[in-house]
């Protein structure tokens, strides 16, 4: 699962917000508020979020990601991994976990886990990994909604790296500014995020924050359809790699992208206090990120040295860089506008 603020895919993967306990809405006007309607406006408020909250699922862009990968390619058929891994039940009885996964002649992976909770929590993250032949971008949601707040990272994320290679930014993401570009303004930037998440992130990345409401989920929804959409336009055009290097190539991209995930992702706190610690890293590494065990061999600190410590472990803070960004560092063109990377 990922981190907007240190990982490279983002919503509750980023951080895994505090679910507040707010008092009933009628012991709202023993607060603080002195000015009647204010306090009513408040309540209004808080009322229209959690009723936006609670209606609002996922299972809508799961079945929509299913239904238009199964017009656009032969052989869709469900993953082995769907023998382990369906629906779980939370430690504390109310909440559920559903997974599923397919697999198809150009899909690896294409695996969703959603979260429902009877507190209004609310889970996606939802990816799809193209198998090695092809240098695919990786599609990538990841969003996490409370009564209070929606965290959401919507992206295809680069297999290659965007900040040095022209060529692949070019090949994939150049027609797809324009759909960049209309979502930042619905859905706008959402505060920092460090450069470790950068380097995972394309020019089109979706990061944003917002209050439930009808309309913006309604915004969200559309803006996952149309990157879905987007994705699969690239599956059907991609052609396959013949050249060995070029496979291994990938490969090796693809299980970095995993193995940083796997280590760094955040969304496993969430999960440990869901399911359990053994349960949760069974289900980050046999299926959330299914590869890091099997198409690599290097460990994370042969990827990121920059990591290890004196002892040989690693580094657990979630950001090393330093430098964060408070606003899209992406111009209209798709140019990186922050600094270099080291």
């Amino acid at each position: 699962m990922n981190s907007f603020l240190t990982s490279p895919s983002s919503s509750f993967f980023l951080s895994t917000p505090t679910i507040k306990r707010h008092p009933p809405l009628s012991l709202l006007s023993v607060t603080k508020f002195n000015d009647k309607s204010r306090c009513f406006c408040s309540m209004k408020i808080a009322s229209s979020s959690a009723a936006a909250a609670a209606t609002f699922s996922y299972q809508k862009f799961i079945q929509f990601a299913l239904d238009e990968t199964k017009l656009s390619t032969s052989d869709f058929v469900p993953s082995s991994l769907q023998q382990d891994f369906s629906t779980l039940s939370a430690l504390d009885g109310k909440t559920e976990l559903k997974m599923c996964s397919y697999q198809a002649p150009k899909i690896r992976l294409l695996r969703s886990l959603s979260i429902e909770s009877s507190d209004g929590m609310k889970v996606l993250d939802l990816a799809v990994f193209p198998e090695a032949e092809y240098d695919l971008p990786i599609f990538c949601a990841n969003f996490f909604t409370s009564v209070n707040t929606n965290i959401i990272v919507l992206d295809l994320n680069p297999l290659h790296n965007v900040m040095d290679e022209t060529h692949y930014k070019e090949k994939y993401y150049k027609n797809l500014i324009p759909l960049g570009l209309k979502y930042s303004d619905l859905l706008p930037w959402g505060g920092q995020l460090t450069g470790e998440s950068l380097k995972f992130f394309s020019p089109i990345v979706i990061w944003t924050k917002f209050s439930s409401s009808r309309e913006t989920h309604d915004i969200l929804f559309d803006a996952f359809k149309e990157y879905y959409k987007a994705w699969l336009g690239l599956m059907v055009q991609a052609t396959e790699a013949t050249n060995i290097s070029q496979i291994r190539l990938n490969r090796e991209a693809q299980h970095r992208y995993l193995t940083w995930r796997t280590q760094k992702d955040p969304g496993y706190r969430l999960l440990k206090r869901l399911i359990g610690g053994s349960l949760a890293k069974d289900v980050v590494k046999k299926f959330l990120f299914n590869g890091v065990n099997e198409l690599g061999n290097k460990t994370f600190l042969d990827y990121f040295p920059e990591y290890e410590l004196e002892d040989g472990s690693i580094n657990e803070k979630r950001s090393i860089v330093g430098k964060s960004f408070e606003n899209r560092p992406w111009d209209a063109t798709g140019q990186f506008i922050g600094d270099t990377f080291s």
